[in-house]
């Protein structure tokens, strides 16, 4: 195991010992996922040590699995064993999954179910995990909850992603997005946000890719889930770039913060002409009231605020990162009102949809050909102290298929879905659209051997 280089004060939490143990600083996160053992399951939320996205969380799976109904409600809004230090792993031992696009079906059942499932994803599934990792991405410290498995050096695992092409393909995304925009023009909504898949072939390691795109795309909000076999044997795991925060809940102050962002342009790119757009503006606006909305349905009246209307980041490494518009909206969550209630009145993340919610996503559910299953949904953890926290899984992959034999971690033979959307205001360029929308695959470009033109 690597080596020891701080021990802290241990804490207790019930009968369990939450760490604080602290391993080497050297080991990153994508060095920790490439060392997590082979034969052990693996569910992860990933940080970049930046003042929204402070620590990296590796799970270890109990077996425990709970899907969408009254259990899953139960697992998201409980038992809040107790709040942490600010300085302590907000994560005690919990519940680590994902919440796909689809259950937006179930909190809005007006919505409809028009779209084709050829995946066959879960609506959501959250995975039990009592045993974990944590690392600080402040001081570099990583932090033992319960009895985690060692990470050992290894070489990471290999992998290969074929060619990536548009299931919707250009013309009908342009055609689709001129229809949005005809509904715009008619009243029906202000804003939708259309989106189209990327597919190609997949073999190899999940955590191999993981680690390979942690290390160059360096997501705020980064997540990675090994679901266990359906019951046709069939292997899914989710690769999450995420720059997006949907949700981030803390019992202490019981204040819920969501920052949804609109406006995208290449790294290459003079940000000034994203900070001087008026189209971008306006979208980011509307989404922003739009959450303030879903907010004030279940938090204290007068608590629910614009903290920051818009500021504009730089999310990704190298040459494929992107600029972005981002602003933040947070709100005190009412007493008695748990993380399943707050999900529900806030699901799908306003930034994917569009306004007004239900019926952008009727439009969607007409428009789009497929189900998007895990993109457009939200992965992330609700620990037992009480703090949860969900990103929008934008930049995402979902990989389905054969599993390799023997353990958990790879693919004989799979495929790789990444979706990719654009908000579609009325002076929308559907052509400038499909273009953002390709931008946005940026980092696939180093693993996969080509990525749709724009």
């Amino acid at each position: 195991m690597f080596g020891v280089t701080r021990i802290a004060t241990m804490v207790e939490r019930g009968n369990r010992v939450v760490g604080p143990v602290a391993m080497g600083r050297g080991l990153s996160p994508a060095a920790a996922i490439r060392s997590w053992p082979g034969d052990v399951a693996l569910a992860a939320v990933v940080a970049d040590g930046t003042r929204w996205s402070r620590w990296t969380i590796l799970g270890r799976p109990s077996g425990r699995v709970v899907r969408i109904g009254d259990d899953f409600t139960r697992a998201l809004n409980g038992p809040e064993t107790g709040v942490v230090g600010a300085d302590r792993p907000p994560f005690v031992g919990g519940w680590l999954g994902y919440v796909g696009y689809e259950f937006g079906r179930t909190v809005e059942p007006a919505v409809g179910a028009g779209v084709r499932d050829d995946r066959g994803w879960p609506a959501g599934l959250m995975l039990r995990c009592d045993d974990a990792w944590a690392h600080d991405g402040e001081t570099g410290a990583w932090w033992r909850i319960g009895d985690p498995p060692p990470l050992d050096a290894r070489p990471g695992g290999d992998f290969h992603v074929g060619a990536m092409r548009s299931h919707t393909g250009r013309e009908r995304f342009c055609t689709d997005a001129a229809r949005v925009i005809e509904y715009i023009r008619a009243g029906d909504i202000f804003q939708a946000n259309l989106s189209h898949r990327l597919s190609g072939r997949f073999t190899g390691s999940a955590r191999g890719l993981m680690a390979r795109l942690v290390e160059t795309a360096r997501p705020r909000h980064g997540a990675y889930l090994e679901l266990p076999l359906d019951e046709d044997g069939v292997a899914r795991a989710i690769v999450s770039m995420s720059p997006e925060l949907f949700l981030d809940f803390d019992p202490g102050t019981r204040r819920v913060t969501t920052r949804p962002m609109k406006g995208t342009s290449a790294a290459c790119a003079d940000p000034m002409e994203l900070a001087r757009s008026a189209k971008d503006r306006a979208e980011l606006n509307m989404i922003v009231d739009l959450m303030r909305n879903d907010l004030g349905r279940v938090c204290e009246f007068g608590s629910v605020r614009v903290d920051q209307s818009r500021t504009l980041e730089r999310h990704g490494g190298g040459r494929h990162g992107v600029h972005q518009g981002v602003a933040t909206v947070s709100g005190r969550l009412r007493e008695g009102v748990g993380i399943g209630g707050l999900i529900g009145s806030t699901f799908a993340p306003g930034s994917v949809t569009g306004a007004p919610k239900i019926r952008a996503m009727q439009i969607i559910e007409q428009l789009e050909p497929v189900a998007r299953g895990p993109y457009c949904g939200a992965v992330g953890f609700v620990s037992d102290s009480g703090h949860a926290r969900f990103n929008v899984a934008i930049r995402t992959a979902a990989i389905t298929g054969e599993p390799a034999r023997p353990g958990p971690v790879g693919f004989e033979s799979a495929r790789l879905d990444y979706g990719v959307g654009a908000g579609i205001v009325a002076d929308s360029d559907p052509l400038a659209e499909w273009r953002e929308t390709i931008v946005k695959a940026g980092i696939l470009r180093g693993v996969a051997e080509s990525v749709e033109d724009a």
